[in-house]
Parts: C-alpha cells; structure tokens; sequence
C-alpha cells in the first residue's frame, strides 16, 4: 500500500512538473509572438492586437472546413456544391442509384428542364446510332466509342498515381484520355487507352527551342497507335488569354524530358502559339499538324469576343472545308483543374451555357456543321449537365473536375499549394501514397458507366434513340416569372453580333 501511494506521488508530481514546463512554454512563445507582432508592419490586426490578431487568420482557415461541412446547404457550394459531389462519389464506388423522396434542386430561372415526352421510346424500340467519325479524310480517322470523355489534364497538374489511375480507367470505360498541354507521359500511355494529344501554346514534347512546332517530334509521338487526336490548344477556361507557368523547381528531369525544356528553368507557355497570329495562319498550323501527325487535329478555345471566331469561320469558307479544324472543344469561363489568377477564373471568357449554343449557330450558319465536330468542355459532371450540352449542340463532351471528385477530390482547394490531401495534385510522394491507382481506376470506369447510362435515360424519355438526337426542343428553361420556355425560343443569337 506504501509503494502504490509512493508511486501515486511520483506521478502527481512528473504530472504536475509537466503542467508548469507546458504553461512556461506557452507564455514563452506568447511573449515571442508578442514581440514579433507588435514590431513588425506589414498586418495591421496583429501589429494593434498582438497574438490575439493571429486568430482571425486561424480562424479564416479553419472557416472553409466547417462551411463545407456544417453550415453550407447540399446546393449552396461553389464551385461544385455538396450534391453532385456525393452524387459522383456514389456512382464512382457503386454505380447509378435511385433516391427518394424527391428533388431537393432549387429550380431558379435559368435552370434547364427536360421535356420528356408523352410517347417514350420502349426498351427495344432503341435504334443503334451509326458510329460517331472524326476526320473522315485523314490517314487515321477516329470513331470515339463513349459519348462522354476525360478532359485536358496534364502530368504535372495531376500527380503520377492520378494520371495512371485515369489511363487505366479510361482503358477500362471505353473513353478517351487528354493529356493537358504538359506533353504524353509514360502514364498517360500506361493503361492502352485511346490518348488525345493536347499541343499547347508553347507545345511541350513537340516543340523547338524558339517555340515552333517541331514536325519530326510529332511524328514520332504520333506513332504510337494509341494516340488517336491530335489538340491545338489556343485557351482554356480557367485562363483564356494567358499562358501558364510551371515554377523551375517544378521542372524535373522527368518534365523535362516529356516536355523537351531545360531541367530546373520555369516553363512558360506563352499567351497564343507565335506561330498562329491570325486565322489564315492558324489554318496553317491546323494543315501542317494534321499533314504530319496524320491524325484528326482540331482546336480547343474559350470565347470571348465572338468576331474573331466568325473570321476564322469566313477564312475557312475561302480556302475551302477541308481548311477546318477536324473537331472544335469549346472551354466555358467557369474556372478549371489548374490553378489562374482570380480575375481571369471569375470574370473572363462566356460560360459553356453562352459560348456552346453560339458556336453550334455560327458552324451551322457557315456550313460547317456536318464538317467539324463539336466537343463541350466545362463544369459538365452530373448527367443533366451532360444531356444539357448535346441539347445545345455538342457532339462529344469532356469532363475534367468530374473526374477529380471520381478519384476522391474533395474540393479542399489546395491544387496549387502542392499539399492535396487526396494525392491528386500533388507531387509529395507522402500524400500521393494515399491514392491506389488501380483502386482509383474502377471508379472512373464506374462514373464513365452511370453518365452514360442516366444521360440515355434522359434521351429515352424525351422520346429519343440517344443523346446525339436531343436538340433544343427537348430543352425548357426556367424563366423569372416561374414558367418555362423552350430553349430555342429563349436562346437569341443576335445578341452577339451587330
């Protein structure tokens, strides 16, 4: 009984001495940051309210978290709110899914609605559609065999395990894989899917020291049977108009040799390709690519102002239809995977809502519907967004952030701090431990699978064979009175030129 009391004492008294060595440490480092706030000038809250001021910035922090999961509502999130995050997560782990209850949507105006008909097609009166061809008069034309597609995402933006998980995901669903403008990884080409090769403004992989297309580079890239499409990439929606930057400590030896620049050095692309400075020369480029790839070569743009598009459109129309891009990506302005400068995510370049519809218009208005494909790219990763764009005009869709959520992104916005807890777009190889590609892989097949199939439940029940035969009149959109109108009534074109 004495020795337990003894070693209770003991206890008490290391518990005790504990205590006082914590609090000392505590005012030790309170007077520290005391003394730093108070002398330094560049925060004004810390410098009139030494260490307390320090809370405001912790609490800042900790604000994004507790939105996220407490105090936010399922559809109140930007970018992508609660909702279509669970519900890509859901599908990715276990396929398509009914729920109950009803919609918890807020139909406000703006918001599209099926007009599902009264006949809908039964299970086998469904027609198989012809195969989809791109670059019909190219050496290797490319008939895509899913409707719905993995969007520019480079190796570099995306970690290794990330990369490879969308590969063999994509081997897996069917669809195709675009590399971003980093150039065509190892990874990229890991799981035998078909690849679109994404040549950027500064052309990585490519590309000449002066930023030229390097024709003899290409054609060996497009040797490889596994790349079907070749992208000329002139914007993006996350920055149209400006060319990225891939800090030099970025730039491994690795990068540096996908990408054909100097190991340690920024890379910089440049704000358009300095080959491409108007639309005749832009054919060229179009021309000279698909000559020597022999691919099907199309463009990738956010619009902007709409009258340089109309140029390029009356270009092609003087030098002939086959002058056009085999296929045009049109990138809305609502931001992307990447990181951009805030003005340029927020306030430049049409949305996909604005910018698909309009160059559906201006195609068919020069002839060139039936010659060039139409792929919609932006913030399209639920399947009422998906059955939206083919509404509006799109051929093909592409999808980027759906695919990230489809990996475990959970929107913790830190794509451009390198410290992605979810391992997508970080090249930590701690936090990238986390994502097992062959894990990662089933889920994006299980996501390709459940858009697919819901988007052709929606055709059905417009009274449709599929979804490349929904048009305008399938589409009602909510107006400010509460009533809806069809979507070609609503939509007015000549808003957009004089």
């Amino acid at each position: 009984m004495e020795h337990a009391t003894s070693f209770a004492m003991r206890g008490l008294n290391l518990l005790g001495s504990l205590f006082l060595f914590v609090i000392g440490m505590l005012v030790i480092t309170g007077l520290i940051f005391f003394i730093i706030d108070i002398t330094q000038t560049k925060s004004a809250i810390r410098r009139n309210y030494p260490v307390i001021g320090r809370f405001r910035t912790v609490f800042s922090k900790l604000g994004e978290f507790f939105r996220q999961y407490f105090f936010a509502q399922d559809r109140e999130e930007m970018p992508f709110n609660r909702a279509e995050r669970e519900w890509v997560n859901h599908v990715a782990d276990h396929g398509a899914d009914v729920v109950p209850f009803g919609s918890t949507k807020v139909l406000s105006p703006g918001t599209p609605i099926f007009a599902n008909g009264l006949f809908p097609k039964l299970q086998d009166e469904h027609e198989n559609l012809p195969a989809f061809i791109i670059g019909k008069n190219t050496r290797h034309p490319y008939a895509p065999k899913s409707f719905f597609n993995i969007s520019a995402m480079s190796y570099g933006s995306l970690s290794k395990p990330a990369v490879q998980a969308l590969s063999h995901g994509a081997a897996l669903a069917g669809c195709y894989l675009n590399t971003g403008e980093g150039g065509v990884s190892p990874y990229h080409l890991e799981g035998k899917c078909d690849v679109i090769y994404q040549l950027g403004t500064a052309k990585f992989g490519a590309r000449n020291p002066d930023g030229t297309l390097n024709e003899e580079r290409l054609r060996k890239i497009c040797e490889n049977p596994h790349i079907r499409m070749v992208e000329i990439k002139l914007s993006q929606g996350a920055k149209p108009g400006k060319g990225g930057i891939l800090p030099g400590k970025k730039v491994t030896a690795e990068i540096a040799e996908i990408r054909h620049i100097p190991e340690g050095l920024d890379a910089i692309s440049p704000n358009r390709h300095i080959d491409a400075a108007n639309p005749e020369e832009l054919l060229d480029l179009v021309h000279n690519v698909r000559e020597v790839s022999g691919r099907p070569t199309g463009l990738k743009f956010c619009i902007g102002n709409p009258l340089p598009i109309i140029d390029l459109m009356k270009a092609i129309k003087q030098r002939g239809e086959e002058s056009a891009p085999d296929y045009i990506v049109i990138d809305g302005g609502e931001g992307g995977t990447g990181a951009a400068p805030l003005p340029l995510i927020d306030n430049t370049g049409l949305t996909i809502r604005e910018s698909l519809p309009l160059m559906d218009d201006l195609l068919r208005e020069y002839g060139l519907r039936d010659r060039v494909a139409l792929i919609a790219s932006g913030k399209l990763i639920t399947p009422a967004d998906v059955a939206w764009a083919f509404c509006a005009g799109a051929d093909l869709v592409n999808a980027a952030r759906g695919f990230m959520f489809a990996l475990g992104c959970i929107q913790a916005l830190k794509c451009d701090k390198n410290t992605c807890p979810t391992g997508i777009t970080t090249h930590n190889h701690r936090l990238q431990r986390g994502l097992d590609p062959s894990n990662k892989a089933v889920r994006v097949r299980n996501y390709v699978k459940s858009i697919k199939k819901e988007v052709e439940v929606i055709s059905h029940a417009c009274g449709v064979d599929g979804p490349r035969n929904l048009t305008r009149e399938h589409l009602m959109i909510i107006q400010p009175s509460g009533r809806s109108k069809p979507f070609n009534q609503v939509w007015d074109r000549s808003r957009y030129q004089d």
